[in-house]
């Protein structure tokens, strides 16, 4: 690092997800800039636009020296994935230390523990926890094509598949395939098929998980079927962790899903407390805000992954 020991150093917080990049600059405790753009996250879209995302963050985010760079993302699971997205940050702060880390770890950071479960509910889903010997776990966290239970593409998907179940057995539409037909713009659930698998992708699908909690507070049975299978694939999830790690919390939930589904939360908190977790908090804050508290430890690895 170039930084005088009497200057405040200068930190860059990234916050990579499947629908947003999320950017905070500060110079010491105090926040200079905030900046949103699209995901940069190269599974989620093309590298152009991931490229274009970053340089836009970064040019909100404003000009002048960057001592450190502390990046959080999805699909960080080896060394390569890493050093690949290091790649891409280094091109906006070629002379900063970068740390790139799970965005896992975010969660627990933005809730300031530095030992117990932390939960993603957002386009995809993820859980990574640490106990106080350093042991660390993780479950879940595959992708969609081998996981994401109870994230928000999986709850617009199965939105889709229970729509479709109800016209393969000659029903009417129910309030939340209602919904999903009015959503898409659409007059048939057959015609949903040929638009699941074309030019939507993840995030189009993940954006219309609101439709399921619309529909639960309507009494759609439908509905309360997925949010119940949702509730009981985190509860599967952090009882492995729990398990594992001989920990029982705090269990810090962020993520759009998770954040701003009241009626979820309560659920997932009377799950949760059935195998013993009942330490369970919800973030107030933006995972983002982790950053800043990953950067004060120390010592600082160079990379989490």
């Amino acid at each position: 690092m170039t930084n005088n020991l009497d200057t405040p150093s200068a930190l860059v917080g990234l916050d990579i997800g499947g629908t947003k990049t999320h950017g905070m600059r500060w110079s010491g405790n105090e926040v200079l800039a905030e900046a949103k753009s699209g995901s940069a996250n190269v599974q989620n879209v093309s590298l152009e636009d991931a490229e274009r995302n970053i340089a836009e963050v970064f040019g909100a985010l404003g000009a002048g020296h960057i001592d450190r760079v502390v990046a959080g993302a999805g699909g960080v699971d080896t060394e390569a994935d890493a050093q690949f997205l290091r790649s891409l940050i280094a091109v906006h702060a070629p002379h900063a230390e970068i740390v790139v880390v799970h965005d896992t770890r975010l969660i627990l950071a933005a809730g300031r523990a530095s030992v117990g479960i932390a939960v993603i509910l957002g386009t995809g889903s993820a859980a990574w926890g640490t106990n106080a010997e350093g042991k660390e776990g993780r479950a879940g966290g595959w992708g969609y094509l081998l996981g994401d239970e109870a994230s928000g593409y999986w709850m617009g998907r199965e939105a889709v598949r229970h729509t479709l179940r109800e016209f393969n057995r000659g029903l009417a539409p129910g309030e939340l395939g209602r919904r999903v037909l009015a959503a898409n713009q659409v007059g048939s659930p057959d015609e949903l098929i040929a638009l699941f698998h074309g030019d939507t992708d993840r995030r189009y699908w993940a954006q219309q998980s609101p439709l399921v909690f619309e529909a639960l507070a309507a009494g759609d049975p439908e509905a309360a079927v997925i949010v119940s299978q949702a509730v009981d694939h985190v509860v599967q999830m952090l009882g492995d962790l729990s398990t594992l790690l001989d920990v029982d919390g705090p269990v810090i939930i962020g993520g759009g899903v998770g954040m701003h589904q009241p009626v979820f939360q309560d659920r997932l908190r009377s799950g949760l407390g059935s195998i013993g977790l009942n330490d369970v908090r919800f973030l107030a804050v933006d995972p983002v805000e982790g950053t800043k508290f990953l950067s004060d430890l120390s010592p600082l690895p160079e990379s989490i992954s």
